[in-house]
């Protein structure tokens, strides 16, 4: 339409015509009541207005000629008009028909009813995505998409403010004059953040009674407590001005969920659940296991909906400050989308803070009062549901969600979930048959008569001597369902705020958990996860404190034993006190001599690991002291999963040692992403096995709550599904992320609340630039793999040259048929000939061919019958199939270990010389990298790489525990030393420390994180045995608690001071 006319004479007739047909248009599109936007000078597309009215301002008050664009009146902002179906025809702007790949506008149309309320705020930033960043900018530029593309880098490499703002006053002083660049951290907000989705600041009680928001919004002081309001001055009775005491900031998730679907890719993505997945019986997802199908079971119109949203919640207690000394607990509260494929469920870009919950103190118990607003979100979400446009469907549907777990450590746990786990019950699972007992001495509970778990005929059930001294008959209870815990604890009242006691239902349930007020809650199989992770790290600990007897760490000393002689058992660990100034200890089966801590320590000190495998294990272990320190989760994570069952080879008594890989191969195998449901059953057995024999074993001190979880693992990942997207680690790496945000000290919440909403913008806006990457999504590793070390070009042998082409050839797809022509040319002395003419026949085969009018020679067969060229670049690194890969002599100078290297082949096999009819079959082969070569076949290179490979008849055997073992210094065949470099699979080598010749090969972990099948290098860790070691002593009652070659220890008493003193005896 002409718009000339808005800036002629309001008094011509050219005006009034124009006036006219821009109402005509705009009275098609009103609204209720035929009101519409009045776009006058005054009123600014501000106020409803009748027509008539519209009309009498515009000729009063002129028309605003910036309004050039009229969305608020039937157009879009792309210049295109809406029609009455609804239907609309977009005309691309000159700018952008370009380059379609930064489709800004596209973004701006799909926030605009964003901005209904906020008109300006959108004539602003459509001017900023028009606007170019100055005159003749190439690449399409625009004052916005430029803005994007830097914030996204600050970001995602995390600069600070002050660099990022020393940046764009740099780019603005290069770029010419004038630019539209702002040079400001405050300009840069204030434009991204209306971009944001917005948050809501709640007051709250400084007690944490209740929330001023309903009935309590105009309170000055809180209706339970009493206690003001706002924040008072030190020494005084007057309250400072609006400064409330307690704020939460809540992120209300609906209009998020909202702009997910409006994006075509996220709006497919969130239906892959029942569209791509693979359905094969295993356990890929949450949704191949029980609880998803009983919620589509029992709730058939929600279940039909593929749309409707399944989503985890997960809360815990982080130090904003990253400082231990300070005491300060921010509690963040996260939404996990189970919709999207595995490698999308936890990554940042769709994992959504929902609320921060300020400190300094945690709120405990009290959680549920700041909950309310996100679950009364939920409980809409599920009652009545939101409508929604879909755009990869391009249509609007109602939107409903549910809320199918929490994820959280143990503590948490118990605040969320409202039971009390701490205490004789404080097993949720077990509940009041939770089997415990108070240690006198030590002064702490340990839970252990694990035997109630196992068959009724199993031998350790009737075995006394050594377990408690009694018989076991008990069995165990199923597990109270939801709606059996809802009963018991309905009639619960609970007061909410510091300092309120409240009773509990049977001395577990301390409250009745806001979550019950989800109408499907009490449905659901398993309503809040125990955590693998924090489990993991605290049995590791236990068992490297006490295997160490690491001083505060062990669960061994001179009470345990005392604790052990009150029950009655394992009377020869009783302490020897000796003319009444010392005690001897004598030495237990579970605990390293000296010599052996040495030998254990030394062994972790030496290992190298794979790049990017862990942190460096070295720096684990003080050698002075023979102890391990500073165990992080992953560290702790890294040694349950490969590394302590190689460390322990050949260490204390060996059914103690076989427990304890056992153990191991539990955590394991219940970290993998893929589990056959069939399998659980069999974990679960002998996990109840592993635990007996903990008991048989180790000391009651040992057996806290967190040894005791291990037992319901299995139940869980049955349920629930796969470990790895239940559990800690995704989350406990987002609130690194948020504690980056803190800039003020002072203000560590409103730091992170606000860099969130600003970063959520940022990420919204890179969607729509396709030559910026997202931040929340990792970049495909796939641009790291062209990662080359050491370049050079040499000339190599002609008959090595020979053997990596003759390998190529016959690892080429396309030569398999000439390949197979050839071989049935020969008898016994098959490979040889073979492997001697096949390169000079193939070459002339392939010239045969290429002489007839009519073949079908490709491109690279033609290249590969030629040969590679004489000069090969070489490497001393090179990155393929997310490892990187190292030479021999790379390693030697590095604290990493890149060079092991594994491959399946196929090898023939005869039984004598005299054989006629070899076997072919499939075999592991291993060896180290001696040289990275890149052969020319001048229109295409191909990597491959030579390796010196261990002999597999007489340097490879798999020991009694599953243990694959090497002999490097077995050199196989010389004659086939290369392979290409995409069939590798990297593995590393740790020295066995029974026999130094051997070395025990563990499987290292690619990283892809653009993967379907793999999405983290900490989430699946390749088993470090190929079978679970038998228990080989289920009958034997005499089993020997003291070990003879092994010192005790001596604990002398200094009665003066009372101070013990420990010393060991030689």
């Amino acid at each position: 339409m002409d718009r000339s006319w808005m800036f002629k004479n309001r008094t011509t007739d050219a005006f009034e015509i124009g006036v006219n047909d821009f109402l005509r248009q705009a009275v098609a599109h009103a609204g209720i009541g035929n009101r519409i936007y009045c776009p006058c000078l005054k009123c600014g597309n501000k106020a409803l207005y009748k027509v008539h009215e519209v009309k009498g301002h515009i000729f009063y008050n002129g028309f605003d000629t910036n309004y050039q664009r009229w969305i608020w009146h039937g157009e879009s902002h792309l210049g295109s008009t809406v029609n009455n179906l609804g239907v609309t025809s977009i005309t691309v702007p000159p700018l952008m028909q370009e380059d379609d790949n930064d489709d800004i506008f596209d973004m701006m149309q799909d926030v605009e009813e964003e901005f209904v309320d906020r008109p300006d705020q959108f004539e602003k930033l459509l001017s900023d995505a028009e606007k170019p960043l100055y005159d003749g900018c190439p690449n399409n530029y625009t004052k916005l998409s430029a803005l994007v593309r830097l914030y996204n880098l600050k970001a995602a490499n995390g600069w600070s403010e002050k660099s990022f703002s020393d940046l764009l006053v740099a780019i603005s002083d290069m770029l010419p004059r004038p630019n539209e660049l702002h040079t400001s951290m405050y300009q840069v907000k204030k434009t991204m953040s209306s971009l944001g989705m917005g948050y809501e600041k709640i007051h709250a009680c400084r007690s944490d009674c209740v929330l001023y928001r309903k009935e309590y919004k105009d309170l000055e002081c809180c209706p339970v407590c009493g206690v003001s309001r706002w924040k008072l001055e030190k020494n005084k009775d007057m309250n400072k001005k609006a400064v409330p005491a307690k704020v939460i900031w809540y992120i209300p998730p609906i209009p998020r969920f909202r702009r997910l679907f409006r994006n075509d890719a996220h709006a497919k993505n969130l239906t892959w659940h029942a569209t791509e997945r693979i359905k094969d019986g295993m356990l890929r997802h949450p949704v191949d296991a029980p609880q998803w199908k009983t919620i589509d079971i029992m709730y058939p119109e929600f279940g039909t909906e593929s749309r409707n949203l399944r989503l985890g919640l997960a809360a815990d207690g982080m130090n904003p400050h990253s400082n231990q000394s300070t005491s300060y607990s921010t509690w963040p509260v996260i939404l996990v989308n189970y919709n999207l494929p595995p490698h999308l469920c936890m990554k940042r870009k769709f994992v959504m803070l929902t609320m921060l919950i300020s400190g300094p103190k945690q709120p405990g118990n009290d959680i549920d009062v700041f909950l309310a607003p996100l679950i009364e979100d939920l409980k809409l979400l599920w009652e009545e549901g939101v409508e929604c446009f879909d755009g990869y469907r391009n249509e609007t549907f109602k939107l409903r969600a549910t809320l199918m777990w929490t994820i959280n450590d143990f503590p948490a746990y118990g605040n969320l979930s409202g039971y009390s786990v701490k205490g004789y019950k404080a097993c949720p699972i077990c509940g009041n048959d939770t089997c415990s007992e108070r240690l006198k001495h030590r002064k702490k509970i340990c839970f252990m008569g694990h035997r109630r778990f196992l068959p009724q005929a199993h031998q350790f059930r009737k075995q006394k001597k050594n377990f408690n001294g009694q018989p076991e008959h008990e069995k165990v209870l199923q597990p109270l369902t939801g709606v059996q815990i809802l009963q018991s604890i309905s009639d619960l009242h609970v007061e909410f705020g510091k300092g309120k006691k409240n009773l509990s239902v049977d001395g577990a349930w301390k409250k009745k958990s806001i979550f019950f007020d989800l109408p499907y809650w009490k449905d659901l199989y398993v309503r809040h996860n125990l955590d693998v992770m924090h489990i993991e790290k605290n049995v590791c600990e236990s068992l490297i404190g006490t295997l160490l007897n690491i001083p505060g760490k062990t669960k061994d000393g001179e009470k345990t034993r005392l604790d052990m002689a009150e029950m009655g058992i394992r009377e020869s660990l009783k302490p020897i006190t000796e003319s009444g100034r010392r005690t001897f200890l004598p030495p237990a089966c579970y605990v390293l001599s000296r010599s052996e801590k040495r030998q254990f320590c030394s062994t972790l000190s030496e290992i190298k690991v794979p790049m990017g495998y862990s942190s460096n294990v070295r720096n684990l272990v003080q050698m002075k002291d023979l102890r391990l320190i500073n165990l992080k989760s992953h560290d702790c994570h890294t040694l349950m999963q490969q590394l302590l069952p190689v460390a322990i080879r050949g260490l204390l008594p060996k059914q103690v040692r076989t427990v304890i890989v056992r153990l191991c191969y539990f955590f394991n195998a219940i970290c993998s992403k893929v589990i056959d449901p069939i399998k659980i059953d069999e974990l679960q057995e002998e996990v109840v096995v592993t635990l007996c024999l903990l008991e048989k074993y180790f000391p009651p001190a040992f057996f806290d709550v967190m040894v005791h979880l291990i037992v319901h693992l299995p139940r869980e990942i049955k349920l629930c599904g796969p470990v790895w997207l239940r559990w800690m680690y995704p989350m406990e790496r987002y609130m690194k992320i948020l504690k980056g945000y803190v800039r003020n000290r002072s203000r560590p919440e409103g730091c992170i609340i606000e860099c969130y909403v600003v970063e959520e913008a940022v990420e919204f806006c890179s969607e729509y630039l396709e030559s910026t990457p997202t931040i929340g999504i990792p970049k495909s590793l796939e641009s790291r793999q062209n990662v080359r070390m050491g370049f050079k070009i040499t000339p190599v042998e002609y008959k090595m040259l020979c053997e990596a082409h003759f390998y190529v050839l016959q690892n080429t797809p396309e030569v398999d048929c000439y390949r197979l022509e050839h071989l049935t040319r020969g008898e016994k002395w098959l490979q040889a000939e073979h492997r001697r003419c096949f390169i000079r026949w193939v070459r002339q085969r392939i010239e045969t061919e290429l002489a007839k009018p009519e073949h079908c020679i490709t491109q690279t067969l033609r290249w590969l019958a030629n040969e590679p060229r004489r000069d090969v670049i070489r490497y001393s690194g090179y990155g393929i199939n997310g490892y990187t890969f190292h030479t021999c002599e790379h390693n030697l100078r590095s604290t990493t270990q890149n060079s092991g290297v594994t491959v399946e082949g196929e090898s023939l096999h005869v039984s004598s010389a005299k054989d006629k009819n070899p076997v072919y079959a499939n075999m592991s082969y291993y060896g180290v990298i001696e040289d990275i070569w890149e052969l020319n076949y001048t229109s295409f290179k191909v990597a491959v790489f030579r390796c010196k490979w261990v002999n597999n008849k007489t340097g490879v055997k798999v020991d009694e525990n599953g243990f694959t073992l090497v002999d490097l210094n077995k050199e196989g065949d010389s004659s086939d030393q290369f392979i290409m470099a995409s069939q590798a699979k990297q593995v590393f080598y740790v020295s066995n420390p029974n026999d130094g010749r051997w070395s025990v090969v563990l499987t290292s972990k690619p990283k892809l994180y653009d993967s379907g099948d793999v999405c983290d290098n900490i989430e699946e860790t390749p088993s470090f045995s190929q079978r679970l070691p038998e228990c080989e002593d289920d009958q034997n009652e005499d089993v020997s608690y003291v070990r003879e070659d092994c010192e005790g220890e001596y604990i002398e008493v200094d009665n003066s001071k009372m101070n013990k003193r420990k010393k060991f005896t030689s």
